[in-house]
């Protein structure tokens, strides 16, 4: 543990900011997941689930806990399995 009192003040901010990120990353996984499994099941909930898995990512990206290039990099591609599932 921290010895001075700001020490012990940064190590409870980020343990707090840590969960939080956590949380988030965990969701966009979780998001992008089921999404990835509605576009291969060529479900009707593909298209809202697509649309939620992009807001989703963007909500992270806002946040700052991913990168904006890693985003964009993440929504390309799943526009891209969406746009292949549709032609096939």
């Amino acid at each position: 543990m921290p010895n001075h009192k700001s020490a012990q003040k940064r190590h409870i901010q980020s343990c707090k900011k840590r969960l939080r990120n956590r949380m988030i990353k965990s969701a966009l996984k979780t998001q992008l997941k089921k999404t990835n499994y509605h576009i291969q099941n060529k479900s009707n909930d593909a298209k809202k689930s697509i649309t939620l898995a992009i807001k989703t990512i963007s909500r992270a990206k806002t946040k700052g806990i991913i990168h904006k290039k890693n985003a964009a990099k993440k929504i390309s591609k799943l526009m891209k399995k969406a746009n292949n599932s549709d032609k096939s």
